[in-house]
């Protein structure tokens, strides 16, 4: 294969392949969509897109879209995230939950969409999990026993007030709250990926009030681990 600015021309062919493509996936359901990214190379194409979007400062969107699997059985585990997803959105309050390719993004912030109060997990300035943020979690921590077959990943995000050192400090002890709270109500470590990194990836304008709000968070990325991946891919071979 031939290089060009530093990709191979088979990475470009199928990025221009792709890109018409965009409005028609929309449209997909998402095992549809799984299907469509099995012909484009799937997993191998998740990958450097999920590499690509993580360096260039959306690390939870990065995993969520470099764990794609393709093809059919990327279809079957996108069917077992949105049963996972509706059950989060109906069941825990304060989440925004976002279905993300063969993926699901949780984020707990100090504002919804809409305006109203969400789930806030640490007062200002603090890392301690609030009591009501307890409840929220304690559901959340539920839904994940009843699908034991995923990755967790928890990040934590700060605004941009006060120095950079501190915000780093504070985004991490507060995932590691939130990581340490999963471990003690009964979730193994093997599950768990925490990471921090203060206010290196802002969501909203820091010049506000309403975006400083947003990127006072704590993220999560929930992905198919290798035992739910082999059996969607045995399940998809034994559909072929």
């Amino acid at each position: 294969m031939k290089k060009v600015n530093g990709c191979f021309l088979t990475l470009l062919t199928a990025s221009i392949l792709i890109l018409p493509a965009c409005n028609q996936t929309k449209k997909m359901s998402n095992q549809q969509k799984g299907a469509a990214a099995g012909a484009a190379g799937g997993a191998a194409l998740g990958g450097i897109i999920g590499n690509n979007v993580g360096k260039n400062g959306n690390t939870v969107l990065g995993a969520l879209i470099g764990a794609v699997v393709g093809g059919v059985a990327g279809g079957l585990i996108g069917d077992k995230m949105d049963r996972q997803a509706e059950v989060i959105k109906k069941e825990v309050p304060g989440a925004q939950v976002k279905r993300v390719e063969e993926g699901i993004n949780i984020t707990f912030d100090e504002k919804n969409p809409d305006g109203s109060a969400a789930g806030v997990l640490f007062a200002t300035n603090q890392y301690n999990i609030s009591d009501n943020s307890r409840l929220a979690l304690d559901k959340l921590v539920k839904i994940f026993k009843q699908y034991p077959e995923t990755n967790i990943l928890i990040e934590g995000h700060t605004d941009n007030v006060g120095t950079s050192e501190y915000n780093m400090s504070l985004s991490q002890r507060r995932a590691e709250a939130v990581g340490s709270f999963l471990r003690a109500e009964g979730i193994p470590s093997s599950r768990l990926t925490i990471k921090w990194y203060g206010e290196t990836q802002p969501k909203g304008d820091n010049s506000t009030a309403a975006g400083r709000a947003s990127n006072r968070r704590v993220e999560f990325a929930v992905t198919a681990n290798d035992k739910m991946k082999a059996e969607a891919k045995q399940q998809a071979t034994q559909k072929n």
